[in-house]
């Protein structure tokens, strides 16, 4: 193993992201501390075909050890010191199920419709940028992968490659992702574009307001022996580059602010035939305010720890949300989410769908499409042995009175 990774993983020890499950790979823990021997033989462990990946962790080791420190660390980096990113699987554990006996259970179904479409799971890939970091092939592996599984599939903004060729990939149109600022024209060139390659459904994103602070991603660059300038820049920018910014006024884009009111989302509502979805709703009289402007959906998030440092799991807000929307539009939820069981979690807590971010990147980053295909498999299958202890045949049945806050 060379320094730069013993680097890292001396680093891993003593860092706040010990305590979340993401380090802990098949070893799903909030406080596992194992010592530095322990974590450097797990290299002798790692599963070496997709089929071998008993839980998402095996995975993430596997693309540890695959991928550069700078990138590695931008996959795993929360903000700060990793306090909300660490309440997501806190919040999650703390909830208990309550499971049901003596149910026929031979008829289940796990599928949900959203916006007049059906899908089999509940569990939808959320958008994450720069995917081209993890694998060549990026977010078209993805595409391929949720077009295998028929999985809803979210699209970033800041994606690696093109929202056309991913819609190619995934076989339709995907939910597109979108980050807007105060550049009127780049915004309105940004959803033309989305409209015209037939997308009907829009995520804007609002809860990355200034930039994170980022402090394990910049020790983990610190690590890394390869020059990033080539990639980035001399300036890193998570925005040069990216196909969906073509053809747009870059630097008046970038240099306006990404903070905006809800005047401006009425706006964006008012122009695009596209549903709007609001992304990053933390409090119930945001997501009011949203509905108020015309949102057709809210999806919880705090974009997995790495946009603010609040110290609350999402897990722990969805419902009051759910209870202030009161079934006017769809609630979705992400943030945390590694098993079957928080899926579940999450739908007696009023959720319509449950969006994963980490755990498909782990398995991209290790085994690209078939890495994420067996992520997406691994998880649906967790979630239905968790639908049949519950004693529960359809989504419509997972309540409230299912869990144990």
């Amino acid at each position: 193993m060379d320094q730069a990774k013993r680097n890292l993983l001396k680093f891993m020890l003593t860092s706040p992201l010990m305590a979340s499950a993401g380090f802990a790979n098949a070893f799903d823990s909030e406080k596992l501390d194992p010592d530095l021997e322990f974590i450097l033989s797990l290299k002798k462990e790692l599963i070496s075909k997709p089929e071998d990946g008993l839980n998402v962790f095996d995975f993430e080791a596997v693309a540890r050890e695959n991928l550069s420190p700078a990138h590695y660390g931008y996959l795993a980096s929360g903000v700060s010191d990793e306090i909300s990113q660490i309440a997501n699987r806190k919040a999650l554990k703390r909830i208990k199920l309550i499971p049901r006996r003596l149910r026929d259970m031979q008829h289940m179904d796990t599928s949900i419709t959203l916006f007049g479409r059906k899908w089999n799971s509940p569990i939808m890939i959320a958008p994450a940028g720069s995917q081209g970091a993890y694998h060549d092939d990026a977010e078209l592996a993805v595409a391929r992968a949720a077009k295998k599984r028929d999985q809803l599939m979210m699209l970033s903004t800041l994606s690696s490659k093109s929202l056309e060729d991913v819609n190619a990939a995934r076989g339709e149109p995907v939910w597109f992702q979108f980050y807007p600022r105060q550049h009127w024209p780049s915004n309105e060139i940004i959803m033309n574009r989305a409209e015209d390659a037939g997308n009907e459904i829009m995520v804007i994103t609002v809860d990355m307001i200034g930039k994170g602070k980022r402090e394990t991603l910049e020790r983990f660059i610190k690590m890394d022996d390869a020059n990033c300038a080539e990639c980035h820049g001399e300036v890193r920018s998570g925005f040069r580059g990216k196909p969906m910014l073509d053809n747009i006024d870059f630097d008046a884009y970038m240099g306006s602010d990404r903070s905006f009111g809800f005047d401006m989302l009425k706006r964006i509502i008012d122009t695009t035939s596209m549903k709007v979805l609001v992304k990053g709703i933390t409090n119930a009289e945001d997501a009011l305010g949203c509905l108020d402007a015309g949102a057709d959906g809210i999806i919880v998030s705090n974009h997995g720890g790495r946009a603010e440092v609040s110290s609350r799991g999402t897990i722990d807000i969805l419902p009051e949300i759910v209870r202030a929307v009161n079934g006017r539009v769809p609630v979705m939820v992400d943030g945390g989410i590694r098993r079957g069981s928080d899926v579940y979690k999450a739908l007696a807590l009023g959720a319509s769908a449950v969006g994963i971010g980490r755990p498909y990147l782990w398995g991209l980053g290790a085994f690209g499409e078939e890495g994420v295909k067996a992520v997406l498999e691994i998880l649906d299958e967790e979630f239905k042995l968790v639908m049949k202890q519950q004693g529960t045949n359809s989504i419509n049945d997972i309540k409230e009175n299912s869990v144990v806050v």
